[in-house]
């Protein structure tokens, strides 16, 4: 299992919190490598997150949720 993590977009402040803007995936869809899942928000920021590994995704944060940098959005078994 690999976890997908919320990028740490703020470094001054690396325990701040973002929103998961959208996800261009469904749980449960096969995802490659590199895939576009979907976009992140940190204060104005917005950054894409893509797939780390190959296999089955399951979304662990709901779009417009709010989320600590570095924490778990999904994981890929």
């Amino acid at each position: 299992m690999t976890a997908v993590l919320f990028p740490s977009l703020h470094e001054s402040d690396p325990e701040s919190e973002g929103v998961l803007a959208t996800w261009f995936v469904a749980d449960g869809d096969t995802v490659a490598a590199g895939q576009l899942l979907g976009e992140v928000q940190v204060d104005r920021i917005d950054a894409e997150v893509t797939a780390p590994a190959a296999g089955t995704i399951e979304l662990l944060v709901a779009e417009d949720e709010a989320v600590r940098q570095g924490a778990p959005i999904a994981r890929i078994s």
